[in-house]
């Protein structure tokens, strides 16, 4: 059994600004208004044969929605993003007690407010790596149950335009 939950009926939702480095086209800050579609497949179960409740799904879905709304989605992995650098790997202990998010991509020097951006434990912050990433989050929320074989997350861009990434658990 699979349950579906549109992003646009559902008002999973959420506007960021990102950039891939060195794209033609993607090469500068620019945003969307993405929206989330999930899709999880499992056995029925539990007192009112559910797979999950829808309501569980949305909860965390939204929440993740909220985390990256209105920032700037910031990939810490991505070879052509120089950060302030002290010759450590760089991490998320780097950034935490900085103000400001500064970042240097082909010679344009960023400055942001550490407020206004999320740091992405990721290479890209294209639909794909966000589906992936989102996918990870949704799991680790919702801790399924062991009648849940599947997890997939779609982050469109817009209308016709996304990528999803499905996780088997079993």
């Amino acid at each position: 059994m699979k349950i579906v939950i549109n992003g646009i009926s559902a008002n999973l939702r959420f506007s960021s600004a990102h950039i891939i480095p060195t794209h033609d086209f993607c090469g500068c800050i620019h945003g969307h208004s993405y929206f989330v579609d999930v899709e999880i497949e499992g056995e029925q179960s539990g007192a009112f044969d559910f797979v999950i409740d829808f309501k569980d799904v949305k909860k965390s879905v939204r929440k993740i929605c909220k985390e990256h709304d209105h920032k700037l989605l910031i990939p810490i992995f991505n070879s052509n993003i120089k950060f302030e650098f002290t010759g450590e790997d760089i991490n998320f202990d780097f950034f935490e007690d900085k103000e400001y998010v500064e970042f240097n991509i082909n010679g344009k020097e960023y400055r942001i407010p550490k407020i206004d951006t999320v740091l992405l434990p990721l290479k890209h912050s294209s639909a794909e790596e966000l589906a992936k990433y989102f996918t990870e989050l949704l799991i680790k929320d919702i801790s399924p149950k062991e009648n849940i074989s599947s997890v997939a997350i779609g982050v469109n861009e817009g209308i016709g335009q996304g990528a999803f990434f499905k996780m088997n658990l079993i």
